[in-house]
């Protein structure tokens, strides 16, 4: 046999074996994505989730949290699409507001506004078809919403609906209920050799 025609037919006996892993998938439901860890990319690939959702015509909910009036390339994206509702409740970076009260205000009023979101879809008023929660786990790791409550409304989301959930430090509760859990690693990134951040690549 040929490399070629060898080639051919260990690429049939892998298609055989997808297909079949692919049929054997009969749940159909919305998921709970958590994109956590200490390299670069988490609220990337969460924007990069929104704009292929929005490809599709659906409609989106973006909540920031932690990270305040920052001007972000996504932020101007996001004013381009209709299907895309973009809520802004951080104050701005911990280490720069230096205000724990104003910081849990301000990721209440956020929270708030998500739970209105999932409860009009809960209940028909709304078809939002995703949802991320960029940098919640921030504001669950200093505690400036209840882990408890975060993590029972969010296991008891609609059916549906799909939420993505960013940030460092995902809670181990929150690990728990997710159907999807991925860590971004860092192995190199350019700020450690003294490279400013990129306007277009960092924000």
């Amino acid at each position: 046999m040929s490399e070629s025609e060898d080639h051919k037919e260990k690429m049939k006996t892998l298609q055989k074996e997808q297909r079949q892993k692919v049929r054997s998938k009969l749940i159909d439901r919305g998921v709970l994505i958590v994109n956590t860890g200490d390299g670069k990319g988490k609220s990337s690939a969460a924007f990069g989730t929104v704009f292929r959702a929005v490809g599709y015509g659906y409609k989106v909910v973006v909540a920031q949290f932690i990270k305040g009036q920052w001007k972000t390339g996504e932020q101007e994206m996001f004013k381009k699409f209709d299907e895309i509702e973009h809520i802004v409740s951080g104050e701005g970076f911990t280490w720069d507001t230096q205000d724990k009260e104003k910081d849990i205000a301000a990721a209440r009023r956020g929270w708030d506004l998500v739970v209105d979101r999932i409860e009009k879809v809960r209940s028909g008023e709304a078809d939002t078809h995703l949802i991320v929660l960029d940098e919640l786990n921030i504001a669950l790791r200093y505690e400036y919403l209840p882990i408890d409550e975060v993590v029972e409304f969010l296991k008891n989301k609609p059916e549906k609906l799909n939420i993505m959930v960013t940030g460092r430090n995902a809670p181990q509760k929150l690990i728990d209920i997710a159907d999807t859990v991925s860590e971004m690693v860092p192995i190199k990134h350019a700020f450690e050799g003294g490279i400013k951040a990129q306007k277009g690549i960092e924000f």
